[in-house]
């Protein structure tokens, strides 16, 4: 933790670092179309970047299949080139074959480059047999050039997953681009569907997307193709199979449980004669002149290509709000002595008033203030004043501003952390915030609470010695700034400044990722990346810096990378049930792999960006995170945590990783899946903006 003064001492080289960052963000989008280019040599196309191949189909074959499978892997690999070609209209169409035994595999891939370069293939396999073929994988693989690429698999890999890795590589999927290495995992474990490599040295990068879909002829159910990322020794490959999958040099297995993987093997198919198999993919390939950021123009090609922006099959904006005000009525505690406040569990298991991450006792004492009109309900002012005035009464440390969050059995617990703390800090400056408008409450307990807060945290973040293990004390820097003005004191938006400078310093080159803003794994998640785009973003809106603005781009589009934009077939179960859809969605993290709510969080923001950056997508897309996530909501109001779009559960019976896919862990409701839309509703209704 000790560091002395080297933040200080080298924070001109840190400001110079990101200033360039920034500067190549605003041409980056237009360099790209001009000097990006696909050729055909020898009827296969090959791509070119400032004049340089960067990737291709691999020398033995554009087209390879493995025809045995042994030691729970695919083996006896046979490959074909193209024999012949022809144009029809926009597409360019080759053709070839491949004699295995009992008959021949007819190949054909029809490409199109489309608007950006994006060359999109329809890959087309004809079994021509007497008999079936049996136990074969089909594979696409495009080789790209370069030693120890950088991998991006969205919601799953970020760059290495390096501070995942630090704290646990088996639990964790790691990548470092070493020679044999592999991460392959399911389609529907992607929320967007597209795997990148980045050149190491900033320079370019090529994306594969993918129409997902599942295998027919499958000896497991629900068999779904795969993509992911292989090392060579000069180069890297972008690959799709027909169903295996495997990672940290471990085949067949799935990242399936929270703590450890479960096998996952046996995913060959057999071809019936005459059967056909097609696979829609694209590829594209382009420059960058920053590193960290090869990630961000797949994932607004991901945008383009499934348009996830269909807000008015959901819920509406009236009825979320109503819905979620209700159920959070029946969370209202009285504890006696003053202690009021939302408990976190439900009343049958347990009571705790709880400030932060899952309890968001706090987070009601701003948005009712603001959606106290539409809810009507005259004992919300009274409900308000008390449990912000009771939670004010938590000590905070005046060294490190942290505070116990947890009431309950009649006293505050532990020393809180920075994940709660910052949140509560949030929230409590908003309601000071929106108390001063309106002026109908007493702020004077709140506003000594947050100041006291904000004072220790300025004070740990102004030392020498501070050095932040993740990305968690970002969570600090919207507060901060936001105190800065309601207090008038330019410490606490120094520190914010020096929080923001550290963290962009970090991770716009993605040599680690943004990392830890959740309490419940220990690994790259969107969480941590909420934190630093809330707050560069807070810094902003109050102080008008345009760095700041860039900044939060990159660390929003890490948060967008998690959210689901297509809408995932499901098994039959509960979320079946239901016609769930996916889209709109948002996975956990690299260690839990399920699909949550959260997104409703960060949605407001996202709105924000497309208002400040003109780009109508984001807006769009921001109304579908908010009305989609209150799918599942039943007739009292409450929804569960976890849902299983992927061969991944944390609840319920985990005996078989064939049948987790489509569970729903519907009784872990805690405080944060009501509270988190109704903050969100306040930040959209104080933009004018009704979902």
């Amino acid at each position: 933790m000790i560091m002395s003064g080297k933040i200080m001492k080298t924070m001109s080289i840190r400001i110079l670092r990101i200033t360039a960052y920034c500067l190549v963000q605003m041409t980056v989008a237009c360099v790209a179309l001009a000097q990006t280019e696909v050729r055909f040599r020898d009827n296969v196309p090959v791509f070119v970047v400032d004049g340089k191949e960067v990737a291709a189909a691999p020398s033995e074959g554009l087209w390879s299949v493995a025809a045995g499978w042994k030691d729970g892997w695919m083996t006896d690999w046979h490959h074909a080139q193209p024999a012949e070609t022809e144009k029809s209209g926009e597409w360019t169409i080759v053709k070839g074959q491949m004699e295995l035994q009992g008959g021949t595999l007819h190949l054909r891939d029809a490409y199109r480059v489309t608007d950006g370069n994006l060359l999109r293939c329809v890959r087309r396999y004809e079994w021509k047999g007497r008999e079936p073929l049996k136990g074969v994988t089909l594979a696409v693989r495009w080789q790209v050039w370069g030693t120890a690429l950088r991998p991006f698999l969205p919601g799953i890999l970020y760059y290495g997953n390096k501070n995942g890795a630090r704290v646990n590589d088996r639990i964790i999927p790691v990548y470092t681009g070493a020679e044999g290495e592999f991460a392959i995992f399911e389609e529907h474990r992607y929320p967007m569907p597209f795997a990148m490599l980045e050149d190491a040295a900033g320079s370019y990068a090529v994306a594969l997307h993918t129409t997902p879909s599942p295998v027919r002829g499958t000896k497991r159910q629900d068999l779904w193709w795969s993509m992911g990322v292989e090392a060579q020794r000069d180069a890297g490959s972008l690959v799709l199979y027909s169903g295996p999958i495997g990672y940290n040099r471990t085949h067949s297995i799935a990242k399936a449980l929270q703590r450890t993987p479960m096998a996952y093997t046996d995913t060959y198919i057999d071809m019936e004669p005459g059967q056909v198999i097609e696979k829609e993919f694209a590829l594209e390939a382009y420059p960058i002149t920053a590193r960290g950021t090869g990630f961000q123009r797949p994932l607004y090609t991901s945008l383009d290509l499934f348009r996830p922006y269909d807000a008015e099959r959901f819920p509406s904006f009236g009825e979320i709000v109503q819905g979620k005000y209700r159920f959070s009525q029946s969370r209202w505690m009285e504890l006696g002595g003053g202690a009021a406040g939302y408990n976190m569990y439900d009343m049958r298991s347990r009571k705790a008033v709880t400030m932060g991450w899952c309890g968001q006792a706090d987070s009601p004492g701003y948005y009712l203030q603001v959606l106290g009109k539409r809810l009507a309900d005259d004992s919300i002012p009274d409900k308000i004043q008390r449990s912000l005035d009771f939670l004010s009464g938590s000590t905070v440390d005046p060294q490190n501003g942290l505070f116990p969050v947890i009431y309950s059995d009649g006293s505050w617990k532990g020393g809180g952390d920075p994940v709660s703390c910052g949140q509560a800090m949030y929230n409590f400056a908003k309601a000071i915030e929106s108390a001063r408008k309106g002026r109908k409450f007493d702020t004077d307990k709140w506003e000594a609470f947050l100041e006291e807060a904000c004072r220790g945290v300025s004070r740990r973040i102004l030392s020498d010695e501070w050095n932040p293990v993740s990305t968690n004390e970002g969570f600090y820097i919207a507060p901060l700034a936001i105190a800065s003005r309601l207090f008038k004191d330019r410490t606490f938006r120094q520190a914010a400044e020096k929080a923001a400078r550290l963290y962009a310093d970090r991770h716009l080159q993605m040599d680690g990722c943004y990392w830890g803003g959740t309490l419940d794994a220990t690994c790259e998640d969107k969480e941590g990346a909420w934190a630093a785009f809330q707050g560069f973003l807070e810094l902003y809106e109050r102080f008008g810096d345009k760095q700041y603005l860039q900044w939060a781009r990159h660390a929003m589009d890490v948060c967008l990378s998690y959210v689901v934009v297509w809408d995932i077939p499901l098994p039959a179960g509960r979320m079946a049930d239901h016609s769930f859809k996916t889209t709109g969605w948002t996975v956990v993290s690299a260690q839990n792999q399920h699909i949550d709510v959260y997104g409703v969080l960060f949605a407001p923001e996202v709105y924000k960006m497309g208002r400040h950056l003109k780009d109508e997508r984001l807006c769009r897309l921001a109304r579908v995170m908010y009305r989609s996530c209150y799918q599942l909501t039943d007739p009292f109001g409450s929804q569960g945590e976890q849902l299983q779009h992927t061969n991944f559960a944390q609840r319920g019976n985990m005996d078989d990783v064939y049948k987790l896919r489509g569970g729903y862990s519907e009784n872990w409701t805690v405080f944060w899946i009501t509270a988190h839309f109704l903050n969100a509703a306040a930040r959209f209704t104080e933009m004018g903006v009704e979902p």
